[in-house]
C-alpha cells in the first residue's frame, strides 16, 4: 500500500467508524427520542438526523458518484428551521433514508483509488482547483466526517 493509499484508507475508515456509531444510535432511538430538544430551544434530534441525510446526499453529486436519492428532505431539514415545516417522512422512512444514503456513500468511497480521491468536487470551477488543489474529494469526505460527528455528539445530548 502507498502512502497515498494509506492516507485515504485512514480516512475512509474514519468516516465508517463515525457512520457506524451514528448507526447503532439511529437504529436504537424510538419516536419519542427522535423528538427531544438537544437542548431547550434547539433543534430535535429528528431534524438533526434529517439535515444529516440531506447534507450527505449531496456528496453523490458533488463527487461525481450518482444522483440524489432524497432532495424531498432539503425543504424541512436544510433550507427552513427545525419546526418551520412538517416532517416530510415518518420515523420509519427517516432511517431508512439515513441507511440507504450512508451504505451506499460507504460502498463507493470503498472503491475509489487515492488518485480519484484527490480530483476536484463539482462545487470547485477547474480553475479554482488549480489554484487551491486541497479543495478535493477526500477534503469534502473528510468534512462531512467531522459534520456527522458534531451533529451525532448533540443528538446524543437528548437521550
Amino acid at each position: 500500500m502507498t502512502n497515498e493509499e494509506l492516507l485515504v484508507a485512514t480516512a475512509v475508515g474514519s468516516w465508517k467508524q463515525i457512520i457506524g456509531r451514528a448507526d447503532s444510535v439511529i437504529a436504537k432511538y424510538t419516536d419519542e427520542q427522535l423528538d427531544r430538544h438537544v437542548a431547550p430551544g434547539r433543534n430535535r434530534v429528528r431534524y438533526l438526523i434529517g439535515h444529516l441525510v440531506a447534507i450527505d446526499d449531496r456528496l453523490f453529486p458533488s463527487l461525481g458518484i450518482g444522483e440524489r436519492l432524497y432532495e424531498k428532505l432539503d425543504a424541512a431539514y436544510v433550507t427552513n428551521p427545525d419546526g418551520t415545516l412538517p416532517d416530510p417522512v415518518s420515523t420509519e422512512e427517516l432511517k431508512k433514508a439515513w441507511f440507504d444514503v450512508h451504505s451506499k456513500l460507504t460502498a463507493a468511497f470503498e472503491q475509489m483509488t487515492a488518485a480519484q480521491w484527490l480530483e476536484r468536487h463539482t462545487a470547485v470551477s477547474a480553475e479554482d482547483f488549480a489554484k487551491e488543489p486541497l479543495r478535493n474529494r477526500l477534503a469534502m469526505m473528510l468534512s462531512r466526517t467531522n459534520h456527522v460527528s458534531m451533529h451525532l455528539g448533540q443528538a446524543l445530548l437528548a437521550k
